[in-house]
């Protein structure tokens, strides 16, 4: 959604001068054959790959949780002193849900800050 907004407030903000986005200022014509379409795929690139960052930090830190988390609960079921010792990876939970929420405010600074640099460029071309 932010790189759809981002490229409606580009389009608004500058119209056909959009392209020249894709290609800086002073650049001559031989290179901008190369460039240019180097450019549209890193343009097109850089947000699927900013989502699959993000999916799969936040994601690691989930499986991690739920893995231990059956670990513990096995634990538990299986009676006896296992029951005793499920409370050692249910405290290792707590501690990582507290790294995990750190891992949380992390992504969302690094999602916020990269959507100012997209509007920044949108609305600044070269």
């Amino acid at each position: 959604m932010i790189f759809i907004g981002v490229n409606i407030i580009c389009i608004k903000e500058h119209g056909k001068n959009l392209l020249s986005l894709f290609l800086p200022k002073g650049t001559s014509l031989a290179l901008a054959f190369i460039l240019v379409p180097i450019e549209i795929v890193s343009y097109i690139f850089k947000p699927l790959s900013l989502s699959v960052r993000l999916f799969a930090n936040m994601m690691a830190g989930h499986i991690l949780l739920k893995v231990i988390g059956g670990f513990g609960w096995t634990m538990m079921t299986a009676g006896g002193v296992f029951f005793i010792f499920h409370f050692i990876p249910l405290s290792i939970i707590v501690v990582l849900f507290a790294l995990e929420l750190g891992v949380g405010i992390i992504q969302t600074y690094v999602f916020v800050l990269l959507t100012c640099i997209y509007l920044n460029d949108a609305i600044n071309l070269h």
